[in-house]
């Protein structure tokens, strides 16, 4: 394979014109340019990208920092899935390149994201899971790289985050179990330390008030997004002296776990107990009945995400110093059989 000598030999000048040319220097003629470019067709050569992020001072890659919890199961939560798709669509659609960095060691040395992150030149870093506070991650976001996070505020200079619009979606939800006809409506909640979860019950108690519900003792119910909770709340909801007609859960994991409480409680869905969950996984669509859900969108939330980093990326670059701000993707009710009205 030629290297940056042979297209020099071949076009009668320096390894630095070469070079210049090749990263699009404006000191080089055009006329030299298309020459160096032609002959490099005509060769067969392909540019180092280690000495092109070295001479540009970018690599035209990003990193991602990905802590979900292997021990709790959240690596393998169906819409991570979808939101990784998004994230590498975008970045391939932008010419860019995803580096997975190894969350390790972030106990012993502070320094070791926002090191990582020079040594590879990265353009900037996004981040699924990982808790702000770690000093870790202050140090890198603390840094001035571009940073973004999902569903997680980040403090530094160039960093923001992507989320959906979760309390609007938890609204609409319950208004639409008011609509059918249920007064008696609970909840299942995700962990409150996680903003997805308090905006969600945040939605859940406006609509709540606006409608003018009552919430008796044991109609918010604890969960951690995945099936198990879902299953353990569904009993204890439905073993309370005044069982709710209607259910929303904040996750659809959960909600499925409550449906199979109900069956095996021998409580019909949807004609004693309406069920509607959060997310849109495609297990949703699956059970039965199929879950009447609030569609978030991991591939635009994933695309968001990658449009927001290059925007911090593009400010870095010109000096901006001003604060960009989050980006929120709406979410939208999907009806499908899980709800109806309930019995006089």
């Amino acid at each position: 394979m030629a290297g940056i000598r042979d297209l020099a030999r071949e076009c009668g000048v320096s390894v630095a014109t070469v070079s210049r040319a090749l990263n699009g220097h404006p000191e080089v003629s055009a006329a030299t340019r298309a020459q160096i470019w032609a002959a490099a067709r005509r060769l067969g050569y392909q540019p180092s990208q280690s000495a092109r992020a070295l001479v540009r001072g970018r690599s035209d890659t990003v990193g991602l920092l990905w802590d979900t919890g292997y021990e709790t199961g959240g690596h393998r939560h169906p819409f991570l899935q979808d939101l990784m798709t998004g994230i590498k669509r975008a970045l391939g659609e932008s010419g860019r390149h995803l580096l997975l960095l190894n969350i390790g060691g972030q106990d012993r040395d502070e320094q070791l994201y926002a090191e990582t992150a020079r040594q590879h030149q990265l353009d900037g870093v996004i981040m699924m899971g990982m808790d702000p506070e770690l000093p870790a991650v202050r140090a890198l976001t603390g840094s001035g790289l571009p940073c973004v996070a999902f569903d997680t505020p980040l403090t530094g200079p160039r960093s923001s985050y992507v989320t959906s619009d979760n309390r609007s979606g938890a609204a609409e939800a319950v208004r639409h179990l008011y609509a059918l006809g249920h007064r008696r409506i609970a909840t299942i909640t995700g962990p409150p330390q996680m903003m997805p979860a308090a905006a969600r019950l945040a939605g859940f108690q406006d609509a709540a008030q606006e409608l003018g519900l009552r919430l008796p003792p044991g109609y918010v119910q604890p969960g951690d997004f995945f099936l198990d909770s879902g299953y353990a709340a569904g009993r204890r909801l439905a073993a309370l002296p005044h069982r709710p007609t209607g259910v929303f859960a904040a996750g659809d994991e959960m909600a499925i776990g409550a449906l199979h409480a109900f069956a095996d409680l021998g409580i019909d869905v949807p004609r004693q107990m309406a069920v509607v969950g959060f997310d849109n996984i495609e297990a949703a669509s699956l059970v039965r009945p199929a879950l009447t859900t609030v569609a978030q969108d991991p591939l635009r939330l994933g695309s968001a995400a990658v449009h927001l980093l290059l925007d911090l990326v593009a400010g870095a670059a010109s000096g901006a110093t001003r604060p960009v701000p989050p980006r929120t993707v709406p979410a939208g009710l999907v009806i499908r059989g899980s709800c109806a009205r309930p019995r006089s």
